[in-house]
């Protein structure tokens, strides 16, 4: 059975570069894992493949949504499975590439299918955890779901409130619903990548791209969405650019100061991404871009 390639790697790592290189090489067709790149009107911010790219090989999944949707893990998930179903059929490889480690998670494991939880329900618990403080409320998630233990850090609020509200809503703890998962594939059916570089190095990376995002007209693309209508709860609004943009298009900090914050948004997400690697991609292989020709040649993809 042919492989399903799965890249992951922080921003600015050269991810779609290694993607395209190694499509080329193997007859893949190449699929996005980016939660931004999802979307139509965001290309430049979010470093999308360009259009000769995109000619040369097949890409799916980029640009395919309006910033003033939401668009979910599961929502991608979909997607994700009947594209790769389509490229194998074709007798190509896909290629999943991205750094958005849900969207791994998700088709590696499976997605975890827990009930819809109402949004009042989930403001109660909220208030709940308000009104507590952070070290009471983990007390008392562990009383009602001991299984957190160890596997929640008592300081992490997100997570506390999530398991909470799940184990309250359902009955059952968020661990009994992740061992119910089950992915569309066979473990073997992966072949797994972690492309990175030396911290160092990806801090130029970074600092380059962000000098290209602006020299390609990320301010002209920030100005056309500031103008359209999304969500407060909106994940546009999270994307590293458009805040730091919005400051500079309103006086209020220098070109200079602009793309210095970005550069240290993107460092500091790009640290995130390393360290969820470390913890989740134990069996995964970790190649530079200095190696790829000797990798290409020892490995086989069918």
């Amino acid at each position: 059975m042919s492989k399903i390639v799965l890249i992951y790697g922080p921003t600015a790592s050269g991810k779609s570069n290694f993607a395209v290189k190694l499509a080329k090489k193997i007859k893949g067709e190449i699929i996005n894992a980016d939660s931004m790149q999802v979307y139509k009107q965001l290309k430049i911010l979010t470093a999308r493949p360009d259009k000769k790219e995109e000619k040369n090989i097949k890409h799916h999944l980029y640009g395919i949504i309006d910033v003033n949707r939401n668009f979910s893990t599961g929502q991608w998930l979909k997607l994700a499975n009947k594209k790769i179903n389509e490229i194998k059929k074709r007798k190509k490889i896909p290629i999943i590439v991205g750094g958005t480690g849900l969207y791994f998670n998700s088709l590696i494991n499976g997605l975890v299918k827990i009930p819809n939880i109402p949004l009042r329900f989930r403001y109660k618990i909220r208030s709940i955890q308000k009104k507590l403080g952070q070290r009471k409320f983990y007390e008392k998630l562990l009383k009602i779901d001991p299984k957190v233990k160890d596997k929640i850090n008592r300081n992490d609020t997100q997570r506390s409130m999530r398991a909470y509200e799940i184990k309250i809503y359902s009955k059952k703890s968020i661990y009994e619903w992740l061992s119910e998962t089950k992915s569309n594939f066979d473990q073997n059916d992966f072949l797994k990548i972690y492309l990175n570089f030396e911290r160092k190095e990806l801090i130029n990376r970074i600092q380059k791209r962000t000098n290209q995002m602006f020299k390609f007209g990320a301010i002209k693309e920030v100005k056309k969405i500031l103008k359209l209508k999304f969500s407060s709860q909106s994940s546009v609004k999270k994307i590293i650019g458009i805040q730091e943009i919005n400051r500079f298009l309103e006086d209020k900090i220098s070109l200079d100061q602009t793309k210095e914050l970005i550069n240290i948004r993107t460092r500091q997400y790009a640290k995130r991404q390393v360290t969820w690697a470390r913890s989740k991609m134990v069996n995964w292989r970790e190649v530079s871009p200095s190696e790829f020709q000797s990798w290409v040649k020892e490995i086989n993809f069918n």
